[in-house]
């Protein structure tokens, strides 16, 4: 078994910015040499999240609109009035949607659907550069 950490910084638009890094998740597994197992990826911090989607712009609108209704932006957060960054519904949604997400591995190759991708969310009130982290266990 082995383990192969590696690390990419993506700069985002926040306000749930939605980015396909399927490409990016594919070039990490290639270099990192191995043909079965998981990978792990992850992003640090408590308003981004890693998930799928069928990236298209209609799901990928839809996936906007249904966060929006979640955790709104308009409203009052405790987060906000405890620290004033304005950004409380950005924390909520990324709990919501957690910060990582496995994917199995075989022949090389991650083991998704057809239509599947994998997204990163950045939901913060601001641009933002964040760090993927990609881990694969496996052989």
């Amino acid at each position: 078994m082995t383990v192969v950490t590696q690390r990419k910084s993506i700069d985002t638009r926040g306000y749930c910015d939605i980015q396909d890094i399927t490409g990016l998740a594919e070039k990490m597994l290639l270099q990192s040499g191995l043909k079965e197992g998981v990978a792990n990826v992850f992003v640090p911090g408590s308003t981004a999240s890693i998930t799928t989607i069928e990236f298209e712009s209609g799901a990928v609108q839809d996936l906007q609109a249904a966060i929006q209704k979640l955790a709104p932006e308009n409203i009052t957060y405790e987060h906000d009035k405890r620290w004033g960054d304005g950004n409380g519904f950005s924390h909520v949604r990324a709990a919501i949607m957690k910060p990582g997400l496995c994917i199995p591995f075989q022949g090389g190759q991650l083991v998704m659907g057809t239509w599947q991708q994998l997204i990163l969310i950045d939901f913060d009130n601001k641009p933002r550069t964040r760090e993927i982290v990609f881990q694969f266990i496996g052989l």
